[in-house]
């Protein structure tokens, strides 16, 4: 029987911990809890989009490579969906790059701009795949959380989680190179208002930092919120790359289908990176996405999809008041922070040992999915370990999914009466 080489890993990959979907998605299949962890809709994406993508498959010209920067035609669909939002005519021959996925965008970004060293200012909670990006690219994340300012006993609305601006500039060292702004936010639901954004665009200016502003939830927020664009506020996009996604606006998830908008110069080396990384992104799927965004405004797309994300948001909001279990209700994105200090998970539960050495709100998902049958997500995973503390209270559920779902979660959700700590 043979066995395998023992040949080290490189110190890129090998301090990663064992990641929370790694944990969760098993143990949710496992159980058959109903899933509302991970940020994956469980229905199909709108027919005008599936159905372009099947025409495009058959067509030869759509199954061979792509541009780098991305198919003209989805460039050009970019460019006009999105120059009445960024107040100036985008050009899509250099200031769009479409990426695989805008995880993968972020990396390219992080790829064309990091050194050995060079910091990156990340305000927690953060996508946890950041971290990531940003080591592997030789860089070093510097944390500032987004602390709750309202009471957590009560619901409380997203926008009371606050930045502080004067905590936030002490982070930044000569060392500094990038702040990442994610708005609407995961898994907060925030979305920035202008004042907000000024500060934050404000200081990148004063300290010369470039902004990557991750706004891949910008067609998903709530009335009567707006989405501001840091991008379009007192110049800064001279210094500000955005990130979309056509997973997140399609409910596509799965295609990978990103894209960079900022000015020509900020971009190129972004492209340059990409180009190294992936080449080019699937050729067909860029079809679809780019017919997707010719279509959804005539059939109202967006504003129909946000109405029944509304819908959903407030279908699993019910129950947690039913519960008297306080969230953070969400002005955007598809996530509810719940606070669940008030559960009382039994004392003599037995854990698995990996669970031993992670925060509070490990072991309470990990008991929600086993025992209750619904996965959440233990927001501590989008926070650095000394910061831990401030989010172990809480759990992240995704409404992201059909109403049977929602309600096949909420009636298993009940179950929690009998645990819940009366005050």
């Amino acid at each position: 029987m043979s066995t395998s080489a023992n040949i080290p890993r490189s110190e890129r990959v090998a301090h990663f911990e064992q990641d929370v979907w790694s944990i969760f998605t098993p143990l949710a299949l496992e159980c058959q809890a109903v899933n509302l962890g991970q940020g994956f809709m469980n229905f199909s994406p709108p027919e005008f989009v599936t159905e372009a993508a099947r025409e495009a498959v058959l067509r030869n010209d759509c199954n061979q490579y792509s541009h780098p920067k991305g198919r003209p035609r989805l460039r050009n669909a970019l460019a006009k969906s999105y120059s009445p939002l960024f107040n100036r005519q985008l050009d899509p021959e250099t200031e769009i790059v479409v990426t695989a996925g805008a995880n993968e965008g972020i990396f390219s970004v992080f790829a064309g701009y990091l050194d050995q060293g060079s910091e990156v200012i990340l305000m927690e909670p953060f996508f946890d795949q950041y971290i990531s990006n940003i080591t592997m690219n030789g860089g070093v994340p510097v944390y500032c959380p987004i602390r709750p300012k309202g009471d957590t006993s009560k619901d409380m609305a997203a926008s009371e989680w606050k930045i502080d601006i004067e905590e936030l500039e002490s982070k930044i060292t000569p060392r500094s190179k990038i702040i990442v702004l994610n708005t609407p936010h995961n898994p907060i639901g925030k979305v920035f208002s202008q004042e907000e954004l000024e500060e934050i665009g404000a200081l990148a200016e004063k300290h010369n930092l470039l902004i990557i502003s991750d706004e891949v939830y910008d067609r998903l927020y709530f009335n009567p919120k707006s989405h501001e664009r840091i991008a379009t506020l007192k110049g800064f996009w001279e210094r500000t790359i955005t990130v979309g996604s056509g997973g997140k606006t399609f409910g596509t998830t799965g295609w990978r289908v990103g894209w960079l908008i900022g000015p020509k110069a900020l971009v190129e080396p972004a492209l340059a990176a990409h180009t190294r990384i992936v080449f080019c992104v699937n050729s067909p799927l860029q079809e679809a996405i780019a017919i997707g965004f010719e279509k959804a405004d005539e059939l109202g797309f967006f504003g129909s999809q946000v109405g029944a994300y509304e819908h959903k948001r407030e279908k699993l909001l019910s129950v947690f008041r039913e519960l008297g279990l306080p969230c953070t209700i969400p002005d955007g994105s598809y996530f509810i922070l719940v606070n669940m200090d008030k559960v009382q998970v039994p004392k003599d539960y037995v854990f698995p040992e990996l669970l031993h050495s992670r925060p509070k709100d490990f072991r309470t998902c990990y008991w929600l999915t086993k025992e209750i049958g619904v996965c959440a997500i233990p927001p501590t995973e989008f926070y650095s370990k000394p910061n831990r503390v401030l989010a172990e209270d809480f759990a992240r559920f995704a409404f992201c999914k059909t109403d049977e779902t929602l309600d096949a979660a909420a009636e298993r959700l009940l179950k929690l009466k009998p645990y819940i700590k009366q005050i």
